[in-house]
């Protein structure tokens, strides 16, 4: 501090970078009959993934979100590894394994192959630098070229983290993680719980803790922000108060946020199997600005709030089924009121039903979600959800055996079922669709035929009304003609106009919207 000070006296340069802040702990193993790990929950490769690499002399461990899930009783969807090994020294070690990555340099290892192959992501132990640390090591002249080779540590003038591949021991490696409950390191082979920031008595606690001083530690990335709402709402936990302090003031930070991560969090907080609790957890924390497409919830009717709601309890139990949940079924969902309050204007306006919902896509795309619309299969998919349903109401001819042969034919039934269950769909409508789809070809035909003849007493109606004005004897032969009946196409009179009619209405679905909904897949 003296050298400091003299120099700025005497007009010297720069002051000496301050020390690093970093929040070691101190190392404690936590044998198994504290922990209470069950060992029956782990996963057989990730297992071997870290026996290879002990047997290859280095330092392995089950880390991360797989030990929180362990601790609470759970079986991790997914199981990280860390080791002292290198990027490059992992990738020697198993035939199939592949360095991927630039913000973090990782190993995945593969097991299997197709769709029932399996990945264990295996990452190298970080040396923990915030941005005091950064300074220090991005301008530290006497580090050698040979030590900073594969590695870059870069922060911005916020303080948030842009890349981070700087190797260092497990101590630090845990202190650079987030919140204590993802900081422990779990050996299968000795079944010991490696924690240095008391990660098991907060699990215990049911408590979310930030390691270290909270608003660095968001500012280091403020998705921090949007990972602890989310861990809240899926383990039921509790945010320390400390924790939770610096909250209102860094909340700006996730602007600087590429879109893209953030649409991926927003993705995460809705498909974890808790969605509806992590929107109520946003609203309880005050951050229900930081993903603009969900104000459309947070700011909905009654009605279109109970048609969201139905919609991600559907997706909730789906997830803990085990099934897969698709991200543009949700969306479609949430933004759908916003499509059919454009679409209904439109038509008002005179434009016809299926150009009008197309346009109303267009708009809703542009208003709401222009930045993912480059997504592909996303953006295709909700087009395609929305498209379909003024073609459920297309019940003869061929329209619903091609309906029901559309790749995301279920998708768009599941949107149909949901409108029913609120209200805005016919019920019968769907229970009709149901059956069609489980059908066999005999019942489908008859459920086709069973919809031709209840449409026949109404045609028959419009047939006499129209022959109403004709003299007596003539009532007979409209009436006959306007039963639909083929044979009666070429008869004169009134009666005659209606078969003409009915040839027109047939041919509209080829041209209309089932062609423009099928030019859209």
């Amino acid at each position: 501090m003296i050298k400091t000070l003299i120099g700025r006296l005497l007009g010297g340069g720069k002051s000496e970078p301050k020390a690093p802040r970093i929040p070691l702990g101190e190392r404690v193993e936590v044998p198994e009959s504290k922990h209470g790990i069950d060992a029956s929950l782990l996963d057989d490769r990730a297992v071997k993934v870290v026996r290879t690499l002990q047997e290859a002399g280095f330092e392995a461990y089950i880390v991360g979100g797989a030990v929180r899930d362990l601790l609470v009783g759970l079986r991790p969807k997914d199981f990280d590894v860390a080791t002292n090994a290198t990027p490059e020294e992992v990738k020697g070690l198993f035939r199939r394994a592949f360095i991927i990555g630039r913000r973090f340099r990782i190993v995945h290892v593969i097991f299997g192959r197709g769709r029932d192959h399996e990945v264990v992501e295996v990452s190298t132990f970080r040396a923990y630098l915030d941005a005091s640390a950064a300074e220090q090591v991005e301008g530290n002249e006497k580090t050698s070229k040979s030590e900073l080779a594969g590695k870059s540590h870069v922060v911005d003038a916020s303080g948030r983290v842009l890349r981070d591949n700087v190797w260092g021991p497990q101590i630090e490696d845990a202190a650079r993680r987030d919140f204590t409950i993802n900081a422990m390191y779990y050996d299968p082979t000795t079944r010991i719980v490696v924690d240095y920031h008391g990660g098991v008595r907060d699990v215990k606690k049911r408590l979310l803790r930030i390691i270290g001083e909270p608003e660095l530690r968001y500012r280091e990335d403020p998705v921090r922000l949007i990972r602890m709402v989310r861990f809240a709402a899926k383990l039921g936990f509790e945010i320390e108060a400390r924790t939770r302090e610096p909250m209102p003031r860094v909340m700006e930070l996730l602007d600087n946020v590429p879109v893209s991560r953030m649409f991926d969090e927003m993705i995460k907080l809705l498909q974890t199997g808790h969605a509806l609790r992590s929107l109520d957890e946003l609203r309880k924390q005050g951050m229900q600005r930081v993903f603009p497409l969900l104000e459309v919830v947070f700011n909905a009717d009654e009605v279109r709030e109970r048609f969201i709601r139905l919609a991600l309890e559907d997706t909730d139990r789906r997830v803990a089924d085990g099934r897969a949940v698709a991200p543009s079924f949700m969306l479609a969902c949430m933004l759908w009121h916003d499509v059919q309050s454009r679409w209904a204007q439109l038509k008002d306006a005179g434009e016809p039903p299926v150009p009008a919902l197309q346009q109303a896509i267009d708009a809703v795309f542009d208003a709401r979600i222009g930045d993912i619309s480059g997504r592909g299969k996303l953006a295709a998919d909700m087009r395609e959800i929305w498209l379909m349903q003024p073609r459920f109401d297309r019940r003869t001819g061929n329209a619903p055996f091609a309906l029901v042969e559309q790749p995301r034919f279920r998708a768009g039934y599941d949107f149909l079922r949901l409108r029913a269950d609120v209200g805005q769909a016919d019920a019968d409508l769907a229970e009709w669709w149901e059956d069609f789809s489980l059908g066999t070809s005999e019942e489908r035909d008859a459920l086709v035929q069973a919809v031709r003849e209840a449409s026949q007493p109404q045609r028959k109606r419009r047939g006499s009304s129209a022959g109403a004005a004709a003299p007596a004897r003539a009532k007979p032969a409209a009436a006959v003609a306007g039963d639909g009946a083929v044979p009666a196409e070429g008869e004169g009179g009134e009666g005659g106009d209606a078969p003409a009619r009915k040839r027109r209405r047939r041919r509209k679905p080829s041209g209309g919207s089932g062609g423009d909904a099928v030019a859209s897949e």
